[in-house]
């Protein structure tokens, strides 16, 4: 089996994704896809896409949910692709080796030229954020746009993932978590951002931002300040992390 690296990444390398201003357009998802076809984990495979069975791989995905019932619902859109664990199952179960963390900047990969697709690495995820691409016969997965990040023939401000840089509703935020200092970092202790499933014990890279607090007095303003105020295990994200249990 594949082991995780011996010393802590010197950075780590993240996204930061605010469920309060997430509009479920899926940008980031297709962004995401028009990239990586011609990216480092190229070609992503469409089987009918136009037809009525549709499939194919998505290394970032959106779900929506409707949380609540009544005047006290509300929608909810919910990005999800790889977090790049520090603990990642996927890697330690790997037999090949092809699932690795960088040591660098601890972003998760996939070496296709290992890996012999027995999905070992999508049953150890329990974020359903590996991908089996059935025309190559490997798994594929979020690279965090390494080919984007580290590209010096890029603008500066266009060295960021697919999915930031298209995100109409500023709901994307890139950066290294290891830095206190870091923009995401700050975001993050400003905005009681959270690890998605934290009783895991994965330490997952990506945090969430919950609803913030609201000022009027309507049933949506409402219902966001109490997820705002509630524990988080029994808050949106304790909802969010019961649903992905199923």
């Amino acid at each position: 089996m594949t082991s995780l690296p011996e010393t802590a990444p010197k950075a780590r390398l993240g996204l930061v994704i605010d469920l309060d201003t997430c509009v479920g357009c899926h940008a980031c998802a297709v962004n995401c896809k028009e990239w990586n076809t011609g990216g480092h984990p190229a070609p992503l495979s469409d089987a009918d896409p136009y037809g009525a069975n549709v499939s194919g791989v998505w290394l970032n995905r959106v779900h929506t949910f409707e949380a609540g019932e009544g005047a006290d619902s509300r929608t909810v859109h919910f990005p999800k692709s790889c977090l790049h664990c520090d603990d990642a199952p996927c890697v330690t179960v790997c037999p090949t080796g092809a699932s690795y963390k960088r040591e660098a900047d601890g972003i998760v990969l996939v070496d296709e030229d290992l890996c012999i697709g027995c999905k070992l690495c999508s049953w150890a995820c329990p974020y359903g954020a590996r991908e089996y691409d059935a025309d190559g016969g490997v798994m594929k997965k979020c690279t965090l746009c390494i080919d984007r990040i580290y590209n010096d023939n890029l603008a500066e401000d266009e060295r960021v993932p697919a999915c930031v840089a298209t995100c109409p509703a500023n709901a994307r935020h890139y950066g290294d978590l290891a830095d206190p200092n870091s923009a995401v970092s700050r975001l993050v202790a400003e905005r009681d951002g959270y690890d998605l499933m934290p009783e895991l014990g994965l330490r997952p890279t990506n945090k969430y931002l919950p609803p913030r607090r609201g000022g009027g007095g309507d049933a949506e303003t409402a219902d966001a300040q109490a997820l705002a105020d509630a524990d988080p295990e029994d808050g949106f994200l304790g909802w969010v992390d019961r649903l992905l249990s199923r």
